[in-house]
């Protein structure tokens, strides 16, 4: 990167079902928390990861109508689609700006307002980020396709169902201690084993909820974050990286090379390995992929996530802290946003001021945000400064 960049400012609001909210006033919430965390700069260009507002609130050309809202009517505002991956997208455009020196403080940010719509609409348009014409047409969904991954992973591996529902326990104890967590509560391990089933062998608990919510960053040059506050964290590496689109395509369902070739990318850029790493947010859309994620990512040999999980080595006092906000599924997936709160969560870690929920002595922080099953995934490295 042509300059260091910095994270100076954070802002969310609770992932929630927010009736009385739109995708505009959301926003603006979390947006202003950010500019008031970062000393209220003068932004110059504004980035919004969304997934689909156009299908869940009829509202197309979100960034001038976010900008507006905030009185940035002048600066350039751009949203950005990835799908389940639009926060990180976000966040890597913006990262690129300011690395650039096109601009020197830049909002990013993501918002999804998925609550105003019926469960199964709301399943139709997550659907949209599969291939439409040979997988959704056939009636294959995420679920499905995650179902299938997880029945193979089972049986290659020889791994049973209470090790994805430990899994998803310590996700609820985790987001137990986050008051911006949809789900801030802990769970038993009978509850997460005989919840609802979905497509066997995944049940609810093994889901991710959707859920409305929005958060933002402030970036801008490293070397000029001292003028705006006394604790920055530097974007030390990022990295975007594809898969086949078509899931039946793929050499290896038991590896997300998306995943794989982001990190290691990303982990070569900021100088690090996965043994440096004091924390990570991962994408577990669902408690296979959080599984995936941890061996793709490098922490965990391949078949053994579940043994990091059963030895405490992804808990808060852990090795390898996975998760600290409760993920996607215990923090909630408010799609376009997703990256964002993962983001928002290792500047907090890295600064201290993660509360009770805080890793101890975390200064590398990584976050990993996909889209489809693995289609994309955007990895950034997170250091304290």
């Amino acid at each position: 990167m042509k300059r260091k960049v910095a994270v100076i400012g954070v802002g969310m609001v609770k992932v929630d079902h927010h009736w009385s909210e739109s995708l505009r006033s959301l926003f603006t919430k979390a947006a202003l928390n950010a500019l008031e965390d970062a000393g209220i700069p003068k932004v110059e260009a504004l980035y919004v990861g969304n997934m689909s507002a156009g299908q869940f609130n009829n509202q197309e050309n979100i960034a001038p109508l976010l900008a507006d809202s905030l009185g940035f009517n002048s600066i350039p505002s751009i949203r950005v689609e990835e799908g389940c991956s639009s926060g990180a997208a976000a966040l890597y455009m913006g990262l690129k700006d300011v690395a650039s020196g096109m601009h020197d403080i830049v909002m990013v940010g993501g918002v999804e307002k998925m609550m105003d719509t019926t469960t199964n609409d709301a399943t139709f348009i997550i659907s949209t980020v599969t291939d439409q014409e040979y997988e959704a047409f056939t009636g294959l969904s995420l679920a499905g396709i995650n179902a299938m991954v997880m029945r193979l992973y089972m049986k290659r591996f020889g791994v049973k169902r209470e090790s994805f529902a430990k899994f998803v326990v310590q996700m609820h104890d985790n987001a137990s201690k986050n008051p911006y967590a949809q789900f801030p509560f802990k769970i038993s391990l009978e509850k997460a084993l005989n919840s609802v089933p979905v497509a066997d062998p995944i049940h609810l608990m093994d889901c991710a909820p959707i859920g409305d919510g929005a958060a933002a960053l402030i970036l801008c040059p490293a070397d000029k974050a001292k003028e705006f506050v006394s604790d920055c964290v530097e974007i030390a590496g990022a990295w975007k990286a594809n898969d086949t689109f078509l899931f039946h395509m793929r050499k290896d369902f038991l590896t997300l090379k998306a995943t794989v070739e982001a990190s290691r990318n990303a982990y070569e850029m900021a100088k690090i390995t996965p043994e440096d790493i004091d924390v990570a947010e991962v994408h577990d859309s669902f408690s296979i992929a959080g599984f995936l994620a941890i061996e793709d990512l490098g922490f965990a040999r391949k078949g053994e996530a579940w043994k990091a999980v059963e030895e405490g080595l992804i808990s808060l006092e852990g090795e390898i802290p996975i998760n600290p906000s409760g993920g996607l599924k215990a923090r909630g997936h408010p799609i376009g946003a997703t990256g964002i709160y993962q983001a928002a969560e290792i500047v907090l870690q890295l600064r201290g001021e993660a509360g009770k929920r805080q890793v101890p002595d975390a200064q590398v922080g990584i976050t990993h945000n996909t889209s489809g099953f693995g289609t994309s995934a955007i990895v950034h490295v997170f250091k304290a400064k």
